[in-house]
């Protein structure tokens, strides 16, 4: 029978072994994305918490470069499906086709769809319509696809990294709050600064340009994830998390700007996916428990999506990020 002591002895050889390969993870994503390292630490946070996450931001920041990327690095089967509105749930879970076989005889044939992958790029999400994005939101919640009464399974580890344009609101079917709750962190893709985007016009338009290689497997990424679960966690990180997610909440707190301002804030679902997220961070960093410097660090991706203010409070000016930074500061 294995000891607590082995058992902790055990976790922390294998944050060392992890920790050494997501380090070289991130070595291998940033010489193709340029100047996007708080980005790319998200993404791999997301994706070694078992989460699928969202991209926010304008065309032509290598949003699509940084998803294929991510799948080679990570030895990853990956895909990419452009929303428009007229994609349909079949076009993204596959569907059944009639076929006659050589004694004559007809049956059905499920042909699997696009989302048969282990990392998907849903590109421009909200572009697509209510009904196929509800087709998505199974798949990612529950792994699978039922189609015609049955149950299909989906690859493991199965990530959903999507794309929303924030300038082009023309033909868009704004997200509803129960699928954007299934995102684990909103990750917001900024300009490069200037140093970095010298180095992509020098290295991207030359006649040879660099290409990804495998770093770790799926294999590997699965037992990543698993890692993450057993970290231990400290009660002053787990109570950090409490709070912070219940003071975001209208109906709890006793902040009288949240009362004020904040129509709705974030379910449980937010407080499991800051402690899955503050462990893959102290993951990422080699370290062996979260702090709650990891808590303050990944509130806003994880709770903003997550919580609306009142129109009174965005007609005053006020950002979901504002009070969340100043529901930070008892934890700073």
């Amino acid at each position: 029978m294995t000891s607590l002591s082995e058992a902790n002895d055990d976790v922390i050889r294998a944050v060392e072994q992890t920790g050494d390969q997501i380090s070289r993870v991130k070595e291998a994503i940033g010489r193709l994305v340029f100047g996007q390292e708080q980005v790319i630490e998200r993404v791999l946070i997301t994706i070694l918490a078992g989460g699928h996450g969202l991209l926010v931001g304008v065309p032509g920041l290598a949003k699509t470069r940084l998803v294929h990327t991510t799948g080679i690095v990570l030895g990853l089967f990956d895909r990419r499906i452009q929303f428009t509105p007229d994609l349909m749930p079949g076009d993204i879970v596959g569907s059944e086709v009639l076929e006659e076989g050589e004694n004559g005889r007809r049956s059905f044939r499920f042909i699997q769809g696009p989302v048969f992958c282990q990392l998907l790029m849903a590109d421009e999400i909200n572009r697509a319509s209510p009904r196929t994005q509800s087709a998505l939101l199974q798949a990612m919640q529950e792994r699978h696809v039922t189609v015609a009464g049955h149950r299909h399974e989906l690859p493991r580890p199965f990530h959903v990294l999507a794309t929303q344009n924030p300038l082009e609101q023309e033909g868009t079917y704004p997200l509803p709050e129960a699928q954007l709750d299934r995102f684990l962190m909103q990750i917001d893709v900024n300009y490069p600064d200037m140093e970095a985007e010298r180095r992509m016009l020098l290295e991207t338009t030359g006649d040879v340009e660099a290409t990804a290689t495998a770093v770790m497997r799926d294999d590997d990424v699965e037992a990543a994830q698993r890692l993450v679960r057993r970290m231990p966690v400290g009660e002053s990180v787990v109570d950090a998390i409490l709070q912070l997610v219940r003071s975001a909440r209208p109906e709890e707190t006793d902040n009288e700007e949240v009362r004020d301002t904040v129509a709705w804030g974030p379910g449980p679902r937010a407080s499991q996916a800051l402690m899955l997220a503050v462990r893959a961070r102290a993951l990422m960093d080699g370290r062996y428990a979260p702090s709650v410097d990891d808590v303050v660090e990944l509130a806003d991706p994880i709770l903003r999506h997550r919580m609306a203010l009142s129109f009174a409070a965005r007609a005053e000016g006020t950002t979901v990020s504002g009070v969340i930074d100043r529901l930070c500061t008892p934890f700073r």
